[in-house]
């Protein structure tokens, strides 16, 4: 393939959003469709627990607790149109790549410790 058609497909992030880390505590506001023509913002405010892709294929999954302590995960693509913005509201330090042993806890144990950054 020609580099300038791999150029168009390998689109990097939007500069409206921020740079997302496993292991970030964030709200994504995404656009939902109610009915035939209306739409909505639906915030979805819970951990990164997995990172996946490059480029224009990335996506990441955002896990949250929900009623009555019920584990939910939504995977988004991260140049989805649908996405309105993300905040990311804490960082936090991690050493794996996936987080996937958050499902198997609760309360105090399933906290991450908070990744301190300090200005120069």
């Amino acid at each position: 393939m020609s580099d300038l058609l791999l150029k168009t497909f390998d689109n990097d992030t939007p500069e409206s959003f921020p740079d997302v880390q496993v292991g970030d505590s964030v709200t994504v506001y995404l656009k939902i469709n109610v009915g035939e023509r209306n739409e909505r913002v639906q915030m979805v405010r819970g951990t990164v627990i997995r990172l996946r892709g490059s480029g224009n294929n990335c996506s990441f999954t955002v896990r949250r607790i929900a009623a009555n302590g019920v584990g939910v995960e939504r995977t988004f693509l991260l140049n989805s149109p649908r996405i309105e913005k993300i905040e990311i509201h804490r960082r936090a330090h991690v050493r794996r790549a996936q987080l996937y042993y958050l499902r198997n806890r609760t309360g105090k144990s399933a906290r991450l410790k908070e990744k301190r950054t300090f200005a120069k």
